[in-house]
């Protein structure tokens, strides 16, 4: 008994249909799977706040030059950067608020963002992984930052009045 060819090739389309339907649907769940875990890993962790941030925050300096100034917080955007490598190539992620000495304080360093990121690239990207991943190592790094940041910007110009840096997000990856 012959097959019938007609019978064959209306039979195709619709199983390729279902095949296609399947495609797209875990591609979209493929997609919407990296999207949530990138929105994680860069909003939902530092909002959520990480165990690892958590020492970190708890740095104080009781440093101030300016005692009768109202403290200001200037957020700093995001870093993503090549740490020296040790075991391959590692990256970190690290986003930070700059507590200053007062409104003027806080518009001298908007004002020099530029700089003050300039000099950010350059002490992170010069860290290890191992250096950094401690506690202590934290508390260094926000020490280093201080420093940089306290620096004039201008040649004979005054210091910043940084009193501390305060870490709101901190990645090793």
């Amino acid at each position: 008994m012959k097959a019938d060819p007609k019978a064959d090739t209306a039979a195709a389309p619709s199983g390729s249909k279902k095949k296609l339907i399947i495609m797209i649907l875990a591609a979209v769940l493929v997609l919407g799977a990296g999207a949530g875990a990138g929105w994680y890993f860069t909003q939902g962790a530092a909002a959520h706040g990480e165990e690892e941030d958590a020492p970190a925050k708890e740095h104080k300096k009781k440093k101030k030059k300016n005692p009768d100034a109202k403290a200001e917080y200037v957020p700093i955007e995001s870093f993503t950067v090549n740490l020296q490598p040790e075991n391959g190539e590692q990256y970190l992620q690290v986003q930070f608020t700059l507590q200053v000495a007062g409104p003027e304080q806080a518009t001298l360093v908007k004002d020099n963002m530029a700089i003050v990121r300039n000099r950010m690239l350059l002490l992170l990207s010069s860290k290890k992984a191992s250096e950094i991943s401690t506690v202590e190592g934290k508390q260094q790094l926000a020490t280093e930052i201080q420093k940089a940041i306290t620096e004039p910007f201008e040649k004979d110009g005054d210091e910043q009045e940084v009193s501390d840096v305060l870490f709101t997000s901190f990645i090793i990856q």
